[in-house]
């Protein structure tokens, strides 16, 4: 039975298609996704970013949410986490490059999710599309070998010692953005900025610029 087929059945007896939204800032995998995706599903927008899928996630109303990880202004992982008091009922499937087990059982803390990776082969995204439109999560066999049983132990271990909010300035800080832009993003004042950024350098013990860097790498918060 082809993945496709599966998907349709998946959907309520009505068969209605499920509509999807994709998140990636990569003009070309989005487009190779809608092309994929919209031969069995109703592909309802594309964004390119953590921060504008935050806001049209809640007008779209999507049921499943095709996220890269790995998106500027903030990640696919955070973004969902924020997304989940506001659409309970909405479906996440991760893309990543990272074959990465903390950071899968991370995903997998926000409840029936999928995590492929993306050169993997098309059927598997299709597979995952279809396993979480039942409620279940789909994690590429590549990482199936691992003990699912210390997935607790692995979500900590990919977020300790960080705020949401630390996060947050981290991964803009990495990015290279200046202080001012990243507190006109997060509506907060460049003095907060300052003072997120000490404490993130004080409680790592980092030296400079390029050590904060390799913390936001370290916390899948950027792309190395």
């Amino acid at each position: 039975m082809q993945w496709c087929d599966r998907i349709m059945q998946a959907l309520s007896p009505s068969g209605i298609r499920a509509r999807v939204l994709i998140a990636d800032d990569h003009s070309i995998v989005a487009d190779g996704l809608r092309s994929v995706l919209e031969k069995s599903c109703d592909v309802i927008g594309i964004v390119q970013d953590g921060r504008q899928l935050l806001i049209e996630a809640p007008k779209l109303k999507p049921d499943v949410i095709v996220l890269d990880i790995g998106m500027p202004f903030l990640n696919g992982l955070d973004a969902a986490e924020r997304l989940k008091p506001l659409l309970p009922r909405v479906k996440f499937v991760f893309l990543t490059m990272k074959d990465d087990p903390n950071l899968a059982a991370a995903a997998l803390n926000l409840g029936a999710v999928g995590y492929v990776l993306k050169h993997s082969a098309v059927s598997e995204l299709l597979k995952a599309v279809s396993e979480v439109l039942q409620g279940k999560s789909y994690v590429t066999p590549k990482l199936q070998a691992e003990n699912w049983a210390i997935r607790e132990a692995r979500a900590h271990q990919f977020s300790k010692d960080l705020t949401p909010r630390q996060k947050d300035v981290l991964q803009l800080l990495a990015e290279g953005r200046r202080t001012k832009e990243i507190a006109d993003i997060l509506n907060v004042s460049e003095r907060t900025v300052m003072f997120h950024k000490y404490h993130i350098m004080q409680s790592f013990n980092l030296k400079s610029n390029a050590d904060l860097v390799l913390l936001a790498i370290k916390h899948h918060l950027i792309s190395a």
